[in-house]
């Protein structure tokens, strides 16, 4: 059953009771109303640290209390689960605050955004207000990543969505070690700066999904060569074409770029661009690298569970894109929404290798 698209949570428990898909992005096909602004949102560099407020030793409460003067007039929603101990890319959306009637609030293509955080002492629940009282750590300053693509790579999946996003933020986090984190973002508004608090970062937590520098597990892609209807590959409108080669045959020969996403069943805004991105970026690098993107839900219906390759790799969010190299190792991942120029320079690094 497809959740509502109002959740922007987790949609879908693994059988095994382990893991959960959290949605980001897409939409239904049905709709019929065209973004205006799928080409509107502008790549940018984040803004200098110098333009955020300093912690100056302060605890994080402290902070927010000698510089929070204005109530946020957006809300924020991260798009990764999976952290580990050094740098990390925090991605996330940034919207205007809910309709009255409930509707999503239009997405924010150029806000000013930097995130704070601070470890809590340990992982009780006590311990978690506790977080505010350690010394605050930051500014991380986000970049802006445009998802707008040329028009010959868009999807209806992408047009023909209200609340589609056509930018995503991400900041370089840096978390020294395992553990939680409570993380906050300060916005920088017309008479000041607003906070966001935002759910807390567990480092350490998704051990098994595999990183840079491991081999990269042994799947099964399906293919038209199968038999498979484009429709059972992709649930994109049209159908994209990233699935050309099966994973497994080209799997420590060839680089590959393997995209888990689900455009259609997704819920936060981003995972029919990223499609949309991969297929300008398979366009342009064509013959250097194989792109296959693998839908998430066996026959594509969330009611039947997640498919197996997205087990094998275990993944509790989604999109999630895997470079892996000639060799069969994991070159690059990217958890949640990413731009076309991180899409190509991840490419571009697998080539080289």
């Amino acid at each position: 059953m497809r959740a509502p698209r109002k959740a922007l949570g987790l949609i879908c428990l693994l059988a095994c009771g382990a893991f959960v898909i959290a949605g980001c992005g897409g939409g239904s096909d049905s709709e019929t109303h065209v973004n205006k602004e799928a080409e509107a949102g502008k790549t940018r560099p984040a803004p200098p640290k110098s333009a955020f407020p300093a912690p100056e030793g302060r605890t994080l409460k402290e902070l927010l209390e000698d510089v929070v003067k204005v109530r946020s007039t957006a809300r924020i929603t991260p798009s990764a689960e999976a952290f580990y101990p050094g740098p990390n890319r925090y991605p996330f959306l940034v919207a205007e605050k809910d309709t009255a009637a409930g509707e999503p609030g239009r997405g924010i293509p150029d806000a000013e955004v930097a995130i704070y955080y601070a470890k809590a002492p340990s992982s009780t629940e006590k311990a978690k207000g506790e977080a505010f009282k350690q010394v605050a750590i930051g500014p991380f300053p986000a970049r802006i990543e445009s998802l707008a693509t040329e028009e010959q790579f868009q999807g209806r999946t992408t047009t023909e969505v209200p609340d589609v996003a056509n930018v995503v933020y991400s900041a370089d986090l840096d978390l020294p070690s395992a553990g939680e984190y409570r993380p906050v973002a300060l916005v920088k508004e017309a008479d000041g700066w607003a906070k966001i608090g935002l759910r807390s970062i567990n480092v350490g937590e998704f051990a098994k999904i595999p990183r840079p520098g491991e081999k990269a597990p042994v799947i099964q892609t399906p293919t038209a060569k199968d038999g498979a209807s484009l429709a059972e590959l992709s649930t994109r409108v049209p159908p994209d074409t990233q699935n050309k080669v099966n994973y497994a045959d080209v799997l420590g020969k060839e680089p590959i770029l393997l995209l888990f996403t689900t455009p259609k069943f997704c819920q936060s805004r981003v995972c029919g661009p990223v499609v949309d991105v991969a297929q300008q970026a398979q366009h342009k690098f064509e013959g250097k690298a194989n792109f296959i993107h693998m839908e998430i839900y066996n026959e594509n219906d969330p009611a039947n569970g997640v498919r197996p390759q997205v087990r094998r790799f275990h993944l509790p969010t989604e999109p999630w894109l895997f470079a892996i190299n000639r060799e069969g190792v994991v070159s690059a991942t990217i958890e949640g929404g990413f731009g076309t120029n991180l899409m190509d320079q991840t490419v571009e690094k697998v080539i080289a290798e």
